[in-house]
């Protein structure tokens, strides 16, 4: 695949088969979208393009969202070049893009730009400045200047009409049942291995802790997880806390992982962990020998679910 940071770097010889939006999470209703795309360019005649943005429009336009992030933009790219998507063009988003009119966006950029031959969109989408303009106008904008639009009903993607304000939602429940069944994969964290105080290791589970430099990114609700760490293309197990550690009086928030049968020296790498299952709250205990207990526990219950999926 393909990547642009900018509209205006984009290049082709081809016509484009094109689909827009935010795409937070790449999740089942997207891809029904996608596949489409990627149906339409199979006979090598046309590209097949993504045009998504950053920041996220409500980061820009409504002046106190404090809106997270299911994808960081590294995350979102790698989910959508599994789809087969040839070209994604990641815009930067801001007050002047916004002003654009419908006419303008539609002549300037999908037309001049992407030499557009198709767009495939879902049923309520909505572009232009304040976004006034909805499908009837871009199939007028289509007679215009040449090109097809095909739009996902509402009733064809009944069954997997998510929305990744459902799955912020479920996440910041704790539900990972939910969240993982509308994204269509596990919900994953990456981001580099740094040193923390190294108290795990005293009692028997040393922790990788997990530095997320993307502030934007959603961290789900604070406890314990059954989780599946991919690190050097390799699976590994094992569980997570998110939390502060009340035990031992921790001031801030830390993801810190227990990889079951693993000890190599992971200081300094990108690792990707995928949440599984929600296993309890975080909870303040009255010794370290009592959190102890409940670690094994834990794992326990971590190993009885890992072996029934």
């Amino acid at each position: 695949m393909k990547l642009f940071h900018s509209i205006n770097d984009f290049q082709s010889t081809k016509k484009t088969i094109l689909t827009l939006g935010t795409f937070d999470g790449v999740h089942i209703g997207h891809k029904k979208i996608l596949e489409r795309i990627t149906q339409n360019t199979e006979n090598g005649k046309y590209e097949s393009l993504v045009l998504t943005f950053f920041p996220h429009p409500r980061m820009v336009l409504q002046e106190k969202s404090e809106i997270k992030l299911l994808n960081t933009i590294a995350e979102k790219s790698k989910l959508l070049e599994a789809t087969g998507i040839e070209n994604l063009v990641i815009h930067p988003f801001n007050e002047s893009f916004s002003r654009l009119t419908a006419e303008e966006f539609v002549h300037s950029i999908l037309v001049d730009q992407f030499h557009i031959q198709k767009i495939i969109i879902g049923h309520d989408h909505r572009f232009g400045r304040n976004r006034t303009a909805n499908i009837d106008d871009l199939i007028a904008f289509g007679l215009e200047y040449g090109f097809e639009v095909e739009q996902i009903s509402a009733q064809e993607i009944q069954d997997v009409s998510v929305s990744s304000t459902k799955i912020r939602k479920a996440l910041n429940e704790g539900n990972m049942t939910l969240a993982n069944n509308y994204l269509g994969y596990s919900y994953f964290l990456s981001g580099e291995v740094v040193k923390g105080k190294q108290l795990g290791r005293t009692i028997g589970f040393p922790t990788a802790n997990i530095q997320i430099d993307e502030d934007y990114k959603l961290i789900p609700k604070a406890g314990v997880y059954i989780v599946k760490a991919l690190i050097d293309q390799k699976e590994v197990f094992g569980m997570m806390n998110i939390g502060f550690n009340p035990t031992v009086n921790g001031q801030k928030q830390t993801i810190e992982v227990n990889l079951f049968d693993f000890d190599a020296d992971i200081y300094g790498k990108k690792i990707e962990v995928s949440l599984l299952q929600h296993l309890r709250e975080e909870q303040k205990f009255g010794s370290v020998d009592l959190l102890k207990e409940q670690l094994n526990q834990d794992k326990k219950d971590a190993l009885a679910f890992l072996n029934r999926v």
